[in-house]
């Protein structure tokens, strides 16, 4: 499928209505799990890429800083207010993309295990990671995309290249979304082995 090519799968399920301006897909997930990675590959398949990180700080759009973990507040309401994307199709990378005006959301997961040694691998504080580790054992992207939007379908990146994420990203564009259902990545076996 060439950039802007969505005309089967998902693509049908949506109303018309949605593609009067263009297909937004949220690439999110808690930090870590591969959404940079993905869009690089993506991007280099010649798809429009919108990393709203950057764009909120070359809008001013970054309002405060949490120093304690050592992230930047955006103002998503204005953020999401302000998108303009002049593309037919367009991946919106950042962990809080679902929260944006998007047809459709993929939460990249990973193993709460694999996912602490990736983020301490990258020198985050001990806080930092367990506060991500936690977020992701307990689904807390998933579920802020599955309240906000209609489709949201999860991509379990454990054990996945970059490149077989980014084939499982189209290939749920393309309607192959059977084992990416919400609810089908589940931590729960690994939690209980934390007690």
């Amino acid at each position: 499928m060439s950039s802007g090519q969505v005309e089967t799968g998902i693509a049908s399920d949506l109303s018309r209505d949605s593609f009067v301006r263009a297909v937004l897909v949220a690439i999110t997930g808690t930090p870590g799990t591969g959404k940079s990675s993905a869009c690089d590959v993506l991007a280099r398949r010649g798809y429009v890429i919108v990393d709203l990180d950057n764009i909120a700080r070359q809008e001013g759009l970054v309002v405060g800083r949490d120093e304690k973990r050592g992230t930047d507040e955006v103002d998503v309401d204005a953020l999401r207010e302000g998108l303009h994307i002049p593309a037919k199709v367009a991946f919106l990378k950042s962990h809080y993309s679902h929260r944006m005006d998007v047809n459709l959301a993929v939460v990249l997961r990973c193993r709460p295990s694999v996912l602490r040694a990736r983020l301490e691998a990258r020198g985050w504080p001990p806080e930092k990671v367990r506060e991500n580790v936690e977020a992701e054992a307990i689904d807390v992207i998933l579920q802020e995309a599955v309240a906000r939007l209609p489709f949201v379908f999860e991509v379990d990146t454990t054990n996945r290249q970059p490149t077989e994420t980014a084939e499982a990203i189209l290939a749920i564009l393309q309607g192959k979304t059977k084992g990416h259902e919400p609810g089908s990545v589940d931590w729960a076996s690994e939690v209980l082995s934390w007690y």
